[in-house]
């Protein structure tokens, strides 16, 4: 009985333990959770700006001849797939890596990884990566963001691939986030979906012309979905960590109640049979 009441003692010890750590991490969870989703937030409008040009552009000069509009030429995708740089996250990572895989099946594609995970996951996987450079999702910035839409525009244009395609997680709330495949070139539909509209006659002159402002715009609309594609996926990152240390916090108190009481229990029986024998031996003589 004695060994059994030591062995729960340690147990609920360890549990203390981890649950301190799990605590702690919710805390910086949270704490990190508000800048990032206000980062997420902002960048949103500038995406949505950009895309409405390009989209006027593209409207208002039926004659485009520019290659990011063009039918692909390739039946080979890039994916640039965005995950965590840690784990305990829940279900964070797992649910990215099932989405991506599901559109990748039985595609001709390479990936290019941002965050340690997919990094890890892609090369154990064996599936072609284009740099591992942007192994830090945390680290990555506006500038890297630019690096590599220039270096997808440029494999584009030489035919390297002929689709390009952002892997993310889409913050919708704080309890919610979603995976998401969105298609980032060519952009051979650029006309709006929402509703037909009548062509709208072109009042804009764009100088030298309107196709070389669109063929330099599209490296900088690429860099604004990846950058917005990294504020989504690392408020998302947070939300979920948050989400799975708040659950594994309420897990280790529930479990050490239930050692408390179990430890309590025994502890009375170990007295209760202590007491019997007193008064056993206390008859006898």
């Amino acid at each position: 009985m004695a060994a059994n009441m030591k062995a729960v003692k340690l147990r609920i010890r360890s549990v203390q333990s981890t649950m301190q750590i799990t605590k702690a991490m919710e805390l910086v969870a949270s704490s990190k959770l508000r800048k990032a989703k206000e980062r997420a937030e902002i960048c949103r409008p500038y995406f949505r700006e950009l895309h409405e040009t390009l989209q006027d552009i593209a409207d208002g000069n039926t004659d485009f001849t520019s290659v990011y509009v063009k039918k692909a030429a390739s039946e080979k995708y890039c994916y640039v797939v965005m995950a965590g740089d840690r784990g305990l996250a829940g279900g964070y990572n797992s649910n990215m890596f099932k989405t991506v895989e599901a559109a990748m099946e039985d595609r001709d594609c390479v990936v290019l990884p941002i965050g340690k995970k997919a990094v890890e996951h892609f090369r154990r996987k064996g599936i072609p990566c284009i740099t591992e450079k942007y192994a830090e999702i945390e680290d990555v910035s506006v500038a890297n963001c630019f690096e590599m839409a220039n270096m997808l525009c440029k494999e584009f244009k030489e035919r390297g691939f002929g689709h390009i395609e952002l892997c993310y997680t889409r913050f919708v709330s704080m309890l919610s986030q979603q995976p998401d495949v969105i298609s980032m070139l060519p952009l051979s539909e650029l006309a709006r979906t929402e509703e037909k509209k009548e062509p709208v006659r072109n009042l804009i002159l764009y100088e030298p012309s309107a196709e070389e402002v669109f063929d330099a715009i599209v490296p900088e609309y690429l860099a604004g979905l990846i950058y917005g594609g990294v504020c989504e996926a690392q408020a998302s990152e947070l939300a979920a960590r948050r989400m799975a240390m708040e659950a594994a916090t309420g897990n280790a108190e529930e479990m050490i109640e239930n050692l408390n009481l179990f430890y309590n229990r025994a502890r009375q029986a170990s007295i209760t049979q202590e007491i019997t024998e007193i008064v056993g031996g206390a008859e006898g003589i």
